[in-house]
């Protein structure tokens, strides 16, 4: 059985996208995969070879104006260099983020990550959920309360600590993090079948 390695490459700037991506890395760690968490405003030479060696890259960042943040966009400019040379295609990509408001327009990050991971080549892993939260017997405590399908999201009011990150968008972002580790492995053992 092949053991996949799932990248975590994030960045937040006041906690809560942290809690998201030490969700993730649980979600694929349960799931049998090797994880690096890789902060993309403090990244290494040493860390960009562990996203170039690894079989998924989950992007993660705040949704800050209605994307990701700066530093994320810094990040996803600087990854140029991969895009030249095809570093990163054929890997699985997937994405979260977090922002204050229900919606906060984290769908549009969400997007940006997707065209970044098709940009360099890559294959997205949407969430695999359907909405929860939609009907009058579903609860704020379901997985994917905020009907996302293409990542996982999450609210947080402003005026909290990463502390108080809601209890169902950590648990959705574990199970991203599982179904991405899972496909890698599907992925992979595929890969080795056909020679690729």
């Amino acid at each position: 059985m092949t053991t996949p390695v799932v990248a975590i490459a994030y960045h937040s700037g006041y906690g809560h996208t942290t809690v998201l991506a030490e969700a993730v890395r649980a979600g694929a760690v349960e799931a049998g995969a090797v994880v690096h968490l890789v902060k993309v405003d403090e990244i290494t030479d040493e860390q960009w070879e562990l996203l170039d060696a690894a079989d998924a890259i989950v992007f993660g960042s705040p949704t800050y104006m209605g994307t990701a943040s700066g530093a994320f966009h810094q990040f996803a400019e600087t990854t140029s260099k991969r895009w030249f040379v095809h570093s990163w295609k054929n890997k699985l990509a997937a994405g979260f983020s977090n922002s204050g408001a229900k919606s906060g327009d984290k769908l549009h990050t969400l997007q940006y990550f997707a065209i970044l991971a098709a940009q360099h080549g890559m294959t997205w892993v949407n969430l695999g959920l359907h909405p929860g939260w939609n009907s009058t017997t579903a609860s704020e405590d379901d997985l994917n309360r905020l009907g996302i399908y293409l990542g996982a999201g999450a609210q947080t009011h402003t005026d909290v600590g990463a502390d108080e990150v809601h209890k169902a968008d950590i648990a959705t972002a574990e199970h991203l993090g599982r179904r991405v580790a899972e496909q890698a492995r599907i992925y992979a053992a595929g890969r080795a079948v056909v020679g690729a």
